[in-house]
């Protein structure tokens, strides 16, 4: 053993529901990493101060949590393309007497779909839901894999047209007003919104899902089952949380820290099983592979 083990953390506030720790705990244990990754509550004022002491103190790497990630672009000495595109960071890693940041979200929401729910994005028709920052997080890599559509739809038009404008280098994509999302049932449909945490459903069509469609909240947690079941009840073919989503941009983040990428079908089982969120089921879309 030699010297005390690296320091990694999570800012957020609220943080003291983050499920990263266990998650990165378990990646460190698997591994052979030694590392320590804890919780911080940091207010909005105090951000800035406290991560430039978290990394001048030799912390190694952060993950940046609501209400932080457009702060931390300015706290970052380099930026990684996916983190310019998103305009957000949640990954900040100390290179020497430089910090790096990156945006790890989208990644993490193209893998889970991939590798663990076995839906292939090329050639299929994807409607987001919201134009916010969780969207613009998600967007690029989406679009690199080629979808035969892509669809932005929002409650103000001009802002789902603005940033599938501001996506234009990877590919198409359309904004659209509910109103206009239309009745032909799409292959995948995506709640970027945070509409399902207060219990609410976005205004769409119940037409826009069909038996093969896939729908996928990015929230997790128990407290963000509305869309989900709202979907189910309308015969989707599948309707998940975002729970994959966070394990896999968290794999993501520890390889940019530590050089090596855990395996995370084992976590996630064990988040769902905590969770109580087996009921989801284990079955994958095997008719979209």
């Amino acid at each position: 053993m030699s010297g005390a083990p690296d320091q990694y953390g999570v800012f957020g506030h609220p943080v003291g529901h983050s499920l990263s720790p266990f998650i990165h705990g378990l990646f460190a244990r698997d591994t052979g990493q030694q590392m320590s990754y804890r919780a911080y509550d940091v207010s909005a004022p105090d951000f800035v101060a406290r991560a430039r002491a978290f990394f001048a103190a030799g912390g190694r790497g952060l993950n940046i949590t609501l209400p932080h990630k457009l702060a931390a672009v300015g706290l970052a000495h380099q930026l990684s393309e996916r983190a310019t595109r998103a305009a957000a960071v949640n990954t900040l890693a100390r290179h020497g007497d430089e910090i790096r940041g990156d945006n790890t979200d989208g990644v993490g929401l193209v893998r889970d779909l991939r590798d663990n729910l076995h839906f292939v994005i090329s050639g299929r028709r994807i409607l987001i839901l919201g134009a916010g920052g969780a969207t613009r997080g998600v967007l690029g890599p989406l679009l690199e894999l080629a979808p035969a559509a892509l669809a932005i739809a929002n409650r103000t038009v001009e802002r789902a047209a603005a940033l599938a404008a501001d996506f234009a280098a990877c590919g198409a994509s359309e904004g659209l007003g509910f109103a206009q999302v239309g009745k032909v049932a799409f292959d995948l449909i995506i709640n970027a919104t945070s509409a399902s945490l207060s219990g609410e459903i976005p205004p769409l069509p119940k037409e826009a899902i069909g038996p093969h469609t896939v729908c996928y909240d990015l929230a997790y947690g128990r407290s963000a089952t509305a869309f989900v079941t709202w979907a189910r009840s309308c015969g989707c073919a599948r309707a998940v949380s975002g729970l994959g989503m966070l394990v896999e941009q968290a794999a993501e983040s520890f390889y940019l820290w530590r050089g090596v990428r855990p395996q995370t079908a084992h976590v996630l089982a064990a988040l769902r099983e905590r969770a109580g969120a087996s009921a989801e089921g284990a079955s994958s879309v095997s008719s979209r592979s």
